[in-house]
């Protein structure tokens, strides 16, 4: 009864929700990463660039946007999670720290920011883990792999998962979703999961404890298939609106907590992307030829974040040992051999005994 009068007091703020166009809401945010209430608009291309920013890293170019402010130097979180919701232009989520307006929602993916993860904190594997359960699309790094292994990662996996104890459908009042047509059953495999993931990090809470920060991109389109099959006016839309409005709302209080107040989680509402997503990749020609000094572009190696320590490390040890034997070769030059030179000091004793 209680969930119930949860999803119907979520729903009737879904009815009476006034933000249009795609938005990107902050849902759980720790205190030294300050986000700023207001109505500046965020690019989708912007947003890899915006989660690296949150947890510390450094990016290309300066982000000029103000919702965003520059936080402790020495603090950062010790997880993001960034949720991507196809088919809806916002969510009636009851809490959240801040909401701003997409625009040009192009497809992106958080590969720039895994691969920092993984440079960074290579010898303390985080926790790196990208799912997508509608085009069974599954990437795992470091502790994920060992963590993870048991979730369901294919749709046949995650129905069956969906059979067994423990299942979202008990939970769940389906209303009006159906257990047994396509479309709906996505939308509740993509629930399991999110209720999976939290499962697990409930079981393995050593994970929050450690010092190298975890990423999770998780993208789900169960609402853009509902909203073809029914259409957006359909009480399967809006039932299935306010279900993951409330497991949202959980699944980032869940995962907040696990992670001592320290994590940062992200919903990005979009109703479709403009662009099909499409990765850059370099072709063995192209590594080829930056490689080859005869190149007429005289390109330079790909810059490696411990280019700055090794720098400084050489380049003092330099100086230190420079200064030493300048230090060593001075006195050498203006000592006296009579005074300062044990050698002489016998000779000259010798000779006056004789």
């Amino acid at each position: 009864m209680v969930l119930n009068a949860e999803l119907l007091e979520v729903y009737v703020l879904l009815l009476n929700v006034c933000v249009h166009g795609d938005s990107f809401t902050i849902l759980q945010s720790p205190e030294f990463v300050s986000f700023q209430k207001g109505d500046w608009p965020v690019s989708g291309e912007k947003i890899p660039d915006l989660v690296a920013l949150t947890m510390g890293f450094s990016v290309q170019e300066d982000l000029t946007w103000p919702g965003l402010q520059a936080g402790p130097l020495f603090q950062r979180p010790r997880a993001n999670v960034l949720v991507v919701v196809r088919g809806t232009d916002a969510l009636a989520l009851p809490q959240s720290v801040a909401s701003y307006p997409l625009e040009n929602p192009v497809p992106f993916t958080l590969d720039s920011v895994a691969e920092t993860v993984h440079s960074l904190f290579a010898e303390d594997t985080p926790v790196v883990l990208q799912l997508a359960p509608s085009e069974e699309r599954l990437y795992m790094l470091g502790k994920a792999n060992a963590v993870f292994e048991d979730l369901p990662v294919t749709l046949q996996q995650i129905r069956a998962r969906l059979s067994q104890d423990g299942s979202v459908l008990a939970s769940l009042p389906l209303n009006s979703l159906s257990r047994n047509a396509e479309a709906d059953l996505l939308f509740l495999s993509e629930v399991q999961v999110l209720h999976d993931i939290t499962a697990l990090l409930q079981r393995h809470r050593h994970l929050a404890k450690d010092h190298s920060p975890d990423l999770y991109s998780l993208e789900l389109s169960g609402l853009e298939e509902l909203s073809k099959l029914y259409g957006k006016d359909s009480p399967q839309y809006h039932d299935a609106s306010a279900i993951l409005a409330s497991v949202l709302q959980k699944f980032g209080e869940d995962v907040y907590s696990l992670y001592g107040n320290s994590a940062v989680v992200e919903v990005v509402t979009v109703k479709s992307f403009q662009a099909p997503l499409t990765r850059k990749s370099r072709s063995i020609l192209e590594s080829k030829q930056i490689s080859n000094p005869g190149s007429p572009y005289n390109l330079a190696y790909k810059y490696n974040f411990q280019y700055a320590v090794v720098f400084n490390i050489v380049l003092w040890l330099m100086i230190a040992l420079a200064l030493a034997v300048i230090a060593v070769a001075y006195n050498l030059w203006n000592m006296d051999p009579g005074y300062d030179s044990i050698i002489y000091r016998m000779t000259n004793q010798k000779i006056r005994v004789d």
